[in-house]
């Protein structure tokens, strides 16, 4: 697959922390265009998942005038080779979320204090737990928005920092992450006051073409009004 990204925009990759100055504290995939970048989107993977599968999820939005940044969840996933986790939900004394919350701010950190970036709108988009650390970190930053595809929201959310356009999709038929998970994010964070952005698809746990073309549309009007 990342033969292919490479053959379908020409596009640069890093992979590894020490190959960028950007990825520093979590492996990470690049995908940079060679035009000049109009924005920036991080995109966080899903439990038991990894950075190189979330990466096809860049020729698929078609916005390769945009810096796409793929990191990796610290820890493996216990029974998925290959697989990592941003923390195990099945362990509730695992210290796991908080780290995982330390380093992606401070990576996501790293980012907004690039000069080479400045200006630039920068998106965080995560899938299933990657929306729901989407949700949870995303609300403590200056992004320009947050994109949670099939995600859900953490039950110690009591407030937000910052009123960020917030985008959250969902399939319907998602068994892994019920809807009502969706649904009660976007209640949560809609009377904490975000300005939330909701839609439904009849899909599963997944991302279609309809979604896609959403989370394009959300990211293209939000970085005209950066």
């Amino acid at each position: 697959m990342v033969g292919y990204l490479l053959t379908l925009y020409s596009l640069t990759l890093y992979q590894g922390g020490t190959d960028h100055k950007m990825g520093k504290l979590l492996k990470t995939i690049t995908i940079q265009s060679s035009s000049k970048p109009q924005g920036v989107i991080i995109g966080l993977h899903g439990w038991g998942s990894n950075v190189e599968d979330l990466a096809e999820l860049a020729p698929i939005l078609n916005l390769s005038n945009y810096i796409m940044l793929f990191p990796q969840a610290p820890f493996d996933h216990p029974n998925v080779y290959g697989g990592r986790m941003w923390y195990d939900f099945q362990n509730p004394n695992s210290t796991q979320l908080q780290e995982s919350r330390s380093q992606l701010k401070d990576y996501i950190n790293s980012i907004l204090g690039s000069e080479s970036l400045l200006n630039l709108p920068v998106f965080l988009l995560g899938f299933s737990q990657g929306g729901a650390m989407t949700l949870d970190v995303g609300l403590e930053l200056k992004l320009t928005g947050l994109i949670s595809l099939s995600g859900y929201l953490h039950p110690d959310i009591a407030k937000i920092t910052l009123n960020i356009p917030i985008l959250i999709v969902h399939g319907v038929q998602d068994t892994v992450v019920p809807i009502i998970a969706a649904q009660s994010a976007k209640n949560t964070l809609s009377k904490l006051g975000a300005k939330v952005s909701y839609e439904e698809f009849q899909m599963g746990h997944e991302i279609n073409a309809k979604a896609i073309a959403i989370v394009r549309a959300f990211i293209l009007d939000n970085s005209n009004k950066k």
